[in-house]
């Protein structure tokens, strides 16, 4: 028996975990799962945990109001180091969040091998995005065990020195969870997204760091622009809760009527969502790997992307937070069937909603020396 600690604290670490801790929960002849929640935020964690019926061992609640990187960086550290100890024999933690890097260095203190799901994924700018370019590099120095999600990140891996016994290209554990709660069938509690045509909908999120502040003004102005350029589109907006991020959105597009501005949806309801619309605009990750996996062509307002294989098979085009990159995209999108078609029906890279079990599968290679589990590859 062998006991292995899955720790994670934000939504999205909670969403992409959800399918891997559900199949490591199956095999408890083999395994003593512990769930650990720093609550790095809290009502979104929670909404993820409730959808997926997942309930903690050990819930820190470590989230304070107005917190700082590193305010909560130091309270994880000291919640953590109490309930990480020598008798755990793996942890396994998700992506570039601060609860990841942190968790990272709590178990390299206590000597625990830390295996690291979305490993290997690299913008090499270091403040792009912010923070989470920095957690996952240092994450990956400390780790043992690497569940990347492409071959493009296992070989960012090699590259840094990394043996290849470690590293599992596993999918990303997102198309898993995605594929458990999309349906076509799905009835939204909002009537006014209920009464959303599919082919005449704009998705936007916007929230980077990065992007705060001018930024984040100039793709509210190409938002703008678009809702006046094509007023038979509906745009719904789903507003982050930080007011850094919301508040020079509200500012500038508060009085456009045909753009609907929805607060932060459950996952489901949002995942769905993103089924029903025509176009997502985002700086959002995640989203990069959930569209194409539906069919949806993304414009990342952002100037890199840790997920070069989209742009590489053409789901996802960069262009920055740029006023007139956007509007033009969208026009040509909107305008250019081929081109729409193009994006559209581009190969996804991202996994094939097994990556759960390749995972647990390469887990049970490392311990019980069962087969080691073939590598996700698209082509």
């Amino acid at each position: 028996m062998k006991k292995i600690g899955i720790i994670f604290g934000t939504r999205p670490e909670a969403i992409k975990m959800a399918p891997i801790v559900k199949e490591f929960k199956k095999y408890k002849d083999r395994y003593e799962t512990r769930v650990i929640v720093t609550a790095q935020h809290r009502e979104m964690l929670d909404q993820v945990l409730s959808e997926f019926s997942i309930t903690p061992d050990i819930d820190l609640d470590l989230m304070v109001e107005n917190q700082t990187l590193s305010g909560f960086s130091a309270r994880a550290i000291d919640k953590l180091d109490g309930v990480i100890d020598e008798t755990f024999d793996m942890l396994l933690v998700h992506g570039d969040t601060t609860t990841t890097f942190v968790a990272t260095l709590v178990g390299f203190y206590h000597r625990v091998p830390v295996g690291h799901v979305e490993a290997g994924l690299r913008t090499y700018n270091l403040y792009q995005p912010f923070p989470e370019e920095a957690n996952r590099r240092i994450t990956d120095l400390l780790a043992s065990y690497y569940f990347a999600p492409t071959k493009g990140a296992k070989e960012n891996l090699l590259k840094e020195g990394v043996s290849k016994e470690r590293i599992f290209i596993t999918g990303n554990s997102v198309i898993d969870a995605l594929f458990m709660v999309v349906s076509p069938n799905y009835k939204f509690s909002d009537p006014n997204l209920s009464a959303l045509d599919p082919e005449k909908t704009i998705l936007i999120t916007q929230h980077r760091r990065e992007n705060w502040g001018p930024p984040m003004k100039e793709v509210a102005y190409a938002i703008r622009d678009i809702a006046r350029a094509h007023p038979d589109f509906k745009v719904v907006f789903s507003l982050h809760k930080n007011p850094k991020a919301r508040g020079p959105v509200l500012e500038v597009l508060k009085d456009v009527p045909s753009i609907y501005f929805k607060e932060a949806m459950d996952y489901v309801e949002f995942a769905n969502l993103i089924n029903k619309a025509y176009i997502i605009i985002t700086d959002s990750g995640g989203i990069q790997e959930e569209a194409p996996s539906l069919g949806k062509p993304v414009l990342v307002t952002r100037e890199v992307t840790e997920r070069p294989e989209a742009v590489k098979y053409g789901t996802v085009k960069l262009v920055g937070p740029n006023r007139r990159k956007i509007v033009d995209e969208v026009k040509k999108l909107i305008t250019n069937k081929e081109y729409y078609t193009s994006m559209a029906h581009a190969k996804n890279p991202y996994g094939d909603g097994h990556a759960a079990i390749r995972t647990r599968e390469a887990v049970d290679h490392i311990f019980f020396n069962t087969p080691r589990p073939w590598d996700f590859d698209i082509s």
